[in-house]
């Protein structure tokens, strides 16, 4: 946020079960999750804003990585390949109006040496990332095509929040 010149006055991480539902497309997910996070947020006399970013190949959704095995099979199956990131951002007026947006992006992997997956394992960059990556640091030398929002597939799409905002009345 701060990138487009926003502070927040306050952040909140809520506790929210961020297991898949039975069959629930990586789309679905990300939009109900950041959903369920502005529903956990206190309610204010503000502008408040939630996000959630989820990876998918086809209707497979990759989680957030925590051993290095996940990480291994998560850039196993990008290899080679396009997956969708999926950014959804919900935002509530002073006045209590919502709205949400999902940001869908398209990123391909180029063919990943073992000597390349292995460095990336070792930098421990990985860890608790959606998809085993995080396209702002090392893995950004994996990706050989994007389409859509380079913020999104960070975490947060800043062009599509800021008109979200600007909508419900926010002004700088």
């Amino acid at each position: 946020m701060r990138q487009i010149g926003i502070v927040p006055d306050q952040v909140f991480s809520p506790e929210v079960d961020e297991t898949p539902w039975r069959d629930e497309s990586p789309r679905h997910l990300a939009t109900r999750l950041a959903q369920a996070k502005l529903d956990a947020a206190p309610d204010r006399d503000c502008f408040t804003m939630a996000a959630d970013t989820v990876v998918g190949l086809g209707n497979r959704i990759l989680a957030k990585t925590e051993t290095v095995d996940e990480a291994r099979r998560c850039l196993g199956l990008l290899a080679g390949r396009r997956h969708k990131v999926y950014s959804a951002v919900a935002v509530r007026s002073p006045d209590g109006s919502c709205v949400i947006r999902n940001v869908a992006t398209v990123v391909g992997f180029a063919r990943l040496e073992p000597g390349a997956v292995d460095d990336y394992i070792a930098s421990g960059e990985w860890q608790g990332k959606a998809g085993g990556y995080a396209i702002q640091g090392r893995a950004a030398a994996f990706v050989d095509f994007l389409a859509g929002s380079y913020s999104g597939v960070v975490g947060l799409p800043l062009h599509e929040t800021l008109n979200l905002l600007r909508g419900l009345g926010w002004r700088a």
